[in-house]
């Protein structure tokens, strides 16, 4: 143990080794001592020592350190030895005083000792395997370790550990440690680790960060929360900021609306800590993520909208209207504002709405903008108040007419302040910032509303006592005569280039003061300083935009003189680079790159965002303008009137179609409600052809059953004394049923005529489907007609029904009731007859569903080719034929029925003959009459007998 009393400061005997041998020694013990304790000892002597000996701990140790950490895990204090030494080594000390060349030399060696780390990207997922121990020796190391590696080589890390298994869980882990010490290194680590890495940073998000984090705000008292609150909001930042995926799943998790509880604030403002102000400032940064204009417009329009529902916007514009808050605060919080109604008119609306707490109220707007006029405020607050001016008029034509109309005549109250009379104060005041501020502000009221142009005009001002007033366009170029500061000529250039573009009639009222253009050409033509020449580039805008949109009612300058005084006065090159010149100052571009105004310094203030998107919008076409000739005018007019009338013709056709597409629509709704009719008829037919062949099959079955009565009957004896007056009854009945049945015939006859004529008034019809296609309708309408006949025969169908279940009832009668042959015959016949009536009515069905079927086919032919009806009318003939070979077949089976009834006669007579020969009385129909009549007459005479 001398050995280690001599490495730590005790006195031995001898020359003192150097830094560079102790190391090498401890590192030999660490490598080849058996003893876990002789270890533990060399690595804390090599802990001690790293601080100091950064270099050669580094260079010598740093391999026997990760193998302790692989080899010794069961041992949580050497681990934390082993860890707080790599550590040491690895992190660069930056709280520390150092020269800039010392501070450099240890940045170079952390990077180097971190790239020999992550050489292998096992040691990295060895660091994230310990980070499970929870001893507090071994996790807390493990932590800063990782989040010094974070540091120094960020991107190469957060590779290795996105891909290690579980490598993010592990780190989230760290937030819901009980020991405030490990959960505060853990978000600083986590920080590292979202820093520029939108995998990373989506994985920690679905890992419950969100809801995590606003719980540890929370808990530590959101606002008034001490450093963790801001670590926490760093994180947020870190996950939100340009990343749309969490965003999105921040708003679906409804976590904005827990963001409403930070900016309760209180009445007493008067006591703000710095820690508070600073994690107040990144609330509000927080808000502005959500609602930044660089993020998308759905997702920002959904944000806007959950802030207005949860009640966040009210909160911050109570802040804004609250007295005691920080300057730093308050210019945040109307930049949060800005961007929270900037494009959403429900938010516009309700900022409109709010009132500052004065004695009388004024509108939120009046107070911001006497802020923003006053040269006393700070630059930075101005500037604010602008771009909140300008967010409340984005897309919103109902506040640009509400601020034009309070410089209207006809609305100025002489008794309170409102915008309009603040914005022309702040346009010609003394204070150039204020004149380019009030001049933004009054061109973004303007901006894309013609109306707003328009009603502008009409604006007078009172200039001094006996003088006649002035317009507001007049005194704008009053102003700019003058030769002015150059920030006020260049905002007063910017409201006026956007004022009088694309609106002719301010164009002709710039161009009626006869002292404009010279104005515009002498300032084009001189030959100034830098500054000037800027102001020369506006100028030749503001000469352009008279020339492009000059509707050429003044005859002293139409287009054509406009652009001979520019070639004879400055030269088209000349103009041209001077026009040009405008989209290559530097201020320029910087103001073209977002839409909030933020400027180093009130000098540098002058280019506004929407004005770069105009100056790009007009350079081009002015150019062009400039350089064409009257006839390439005339040509381009013609073209244009070419083009307006072509455009026309596309409007009546596109309107045309969709009217035909509405009808198309309509008619596939018909066919389709159509087609499905069809197929329920075509159900309901193959159903009765089903019954009918049931009805068949037991008519059969009776009909075999019949004849073997009739055949045992007719070996009966007795045979003549069962012909009675019911027989003849009976016989009379079944005539005038034949009789009935004759003239069903003749009406079926009557009915195959109507479908002749309906055959050829379809055959016409398809003839005449490649002239109209209003034959649909007309198609319809048949099937109408053929599903009533469908109908119809389904109704016959039930009577025949009706009648074959009457004649089965009479046949088991019959069979119990010894029917006479000559009844029997006849019930046969009837059963033929019947039958007959079934085919017919079964093919007549047929039929109509061969009609039906052809209908619908002929419809869908409409749509495709015309050629299939030719088609359609061979199928209609060869129904015809069919029908025909119907008729005839049935016309010859009503000759053998009355073949048969003859026969039938002829039978009976000869019965009745055979009766009388073997001396039985037999009374023919007349004498049954005749008898009946005379026991009428006796059954009479008895009465009276009676009666005396």
């Amino acid at each position: 143990m001398n050995f280690f009393r001599g490495v730590m400061g005790g006195q031995a005997a001898g020359p003192q080794p150097s830094g560079a041998e102790t190391i090498q020694k401890l590192c030999d013990r660490v490598a080849s001592s058996t003893l876990l304790e002789d270890r533990r000892d060399a690595v804390r002597a090599l802990k001690s020592l790293s601080k100091k000996y950064r270099m050669e701990v580094g260079t010598q140790a740093m391999d026997h350190l990760i193998n302790i950490l692989q080899t010794d895990r069961s041992d949580s204090e050497i681990l934390g030895y082993a860890l707080d030494t790599l550590y040491n080594i690895i992190c660069n000390d930056e709280e520390e005083e150092q020269d800039e060349n010392a501070q450099k030399q240890a940045d170079d060696m952390g990077a180097h000792f971190t790239d020999k780390f992550i050489q292998d990207p096992e040691h990295v997922t060895l660091l994230l395997t310990l980070l499970e121990e929870f001893d507090f020796h071994v996790r807390w190391p493990g932590v800063k370790l990782l989040t010094a590696l974070l540091k120094n080589q960020g991107p190469q890390v957060q590779g290795i550990i996105l891909v290690s298994p579980m490598g993010v869980s592990r780190l989230m882990d760290l937030l819901a440690d009980s020991r405030e010490v490990i959960r505060n290194d853990g978000l600083l680590l986590l920080q590292q680790l979202t820093k520029g890495n939108a995998a990373i940073q989506k994985i920690v998000a679905f890992e419950n960060a969100f809801e995590r984090l606003l719980d540890i705000i929370t808990e530590e008292g959101s606002s008034d929360g001490g450093i963790v609150v801001e670590d926490c909001l760093l994180l947020l930042l870190n996950l939100l900021k340009n990343n749309s995926s969490n965003q999105n799943f921040f708003k679906e998790g409804s976590y904005i609306q827990r963001m409403k509880p930070w900016f309760e604030v209180g009445d007493d403002n008067s006591g703000w800590s710095a820690q508070k102000v600073t994690n107040l400032h990144l609330m509000l940064q927080l808000v502005r993520v959500m609602v930044s204009p660089v993020n998308s417009p759905g997702a920002t329009a959904s944000c806007q909208k959950s802030m207005y529902l949860c009640g966040l916007l009210q909160q911050l514009c109570t802040i804004l209207m609250a007295t005691g808050v920080p300057a730093d605060i308050l210019t945040e919080t109307i930049n949060t504002v800005s961007e929270v109604i900037r494009g959403s008119q429900v938010n516009q609306d309700y900022f409109a709405s709010v009132n500052a707490p004065s004695n009388p109220p004024r509108p939120a707007i009046v107070v911001l903008l006497m802020s923003m006029v006053n040269e006393r405020q700070p630059f930075v607050l101005r500037c604010a108040v602008l771009y909140c001016f300008q967010c409340f008029l984005y897309k919103n034509q109902k506040g640009q007419g509400e601020i034009v109309a309070t410089l209207l005549p006809s609305t100025i109250d002489a008794n309170s302040i409102s915008a309009g009379q603040l914005l022309c104060g702040g346009l010609f005041s003394a204070d150039s910032l204020s004149n380019w501020c009030a001049a933004v502000a009054l061109a973004h009221a303007l901006q894309d509303n013609l109306t707003q142009k328009e009603q502008l005009l009409r604006v007078q001002l009172a200039t001094s006592m006996g003088n006649p007033p002035v317009s507001l366009l007049q005194q704008c170029t009053n102003i700019l005569s003058q030769g002015s500061k150059v920030q006020t000529r260049v905002g007063l250039l910017m409201l006026l280039c956007t004022w009088i573009s694309n609106c002719p009639i301010a164009v002709t009222h710039f161009l009626h003061n006869q002292e404009n253009v010279p104005f515009l050409t002498a300032q084009i033509s001189e030959n100034l300083g830098e500054d000037e020449r800027l102001v020369q580039g506006l100028c030749a805008l503001l000469l352009g935009i008279c020339i492009y949109y000059n509707d050429n009612s003044l005859e002293n300058y139409t287009k054509e003189k406009l652009k001979q005084l520019i070639e004879k006065r400055i030269g088209k090159e000349n103009f041209v680079e001077k026009l040009v010149f405008v989209a290559k100052h530097e201020l320029y571009s910087r103001a073209a790159q977002k839409p909030q105004p933020v400027f180093p310094s009130p000098e540098q203030m002058l280019f506004d965002h929407e004005f770069t998107k105009l100056v790009k919008e007009l350079e081009g076409v002015i150019t062009k303008a400039v350089h064409k000739s009257s006839e390439e005018e005339k040509k381009e007019e013609e073209v244009k009137k070419t083009l307006e009338q072509h455009d026309n013709i596309v409007t009546q056709y596109k309107e045309l179609i969709r009217e035909q597409d509405a009808q198309i629509q309509e008619l596939k709704e018909k066919v389709s409600s159509m087609s499905s009719q069809n197929e329920q008829l075509q159900t309901t037919v193959t159903q009765q052809l089903s019954q009918i062949q049931q009805h068949k099959d037991q008519y059969n079955i009776l009909k075999l059953k019949l004849g073997k009565d009739n055949q045992s009957q007719s070996n009966s004896q007795g045979d003549g004394s069962q012909v009675n007056g019911l027989q003849t009854e009976e016989l009379t009945q079944l005539r005038e049923e034949v009789d009935q049945l004759r003239k069903q015939h003749t009406l079926l006859q009557t009915q195959l005529g109507d479908k002749d004529a309906l055959i050829n008034t379809l055959v016409s019809n398809c003839m005449q489907l490649s002239d109209s296609l209003g034959s649909i309708s007309q198609g319809t309408a048949e099937l109408e007609a053929l599903r009533s006949q469908v109908q119809s025969q389904s109704a016959e169908i039930n009577q025949l029904k009706t009648e074959r279940q009457e004649l089965l009832r009479r046949a088991e009668a019959a069979s119990s009731d010894t029917v006479p042959s000559s009844d029997s015959s006849l019930d046969a016949a009837k059963m033929a007859e019947l039958e007959s009536r079934l085919a017919a009515q079964t093919a007549e069905t047929e039929k109509l569903k061969e009609e039906t079927k052809r209908l619908s086919e002929s419809r869908a032919g409409l749509e495709q080719q015309l050629a299939s009806a030719t088609s359609t009318v061979a199928i209609l003939q060869t129904e015809k034929a069919k029908l025909q070979t119907e008729v005839q077949e049935s016309k010859k089976e009503q000759d053998d029925l009355l073949m048969l009834l003859a026969d039938q006669d002829q039978k009976i007579h000869s019965l009745k003959q055979r009766l009388k020969n073997l001396g039985e009385t037999v009374e023919d129909e007349d004498d049954l009459d005749a008898k009946d009549q005379t026991d009428d007459d006796e059954e009479e005479e008895e009465e009276e007998e009676d009666e005396d």
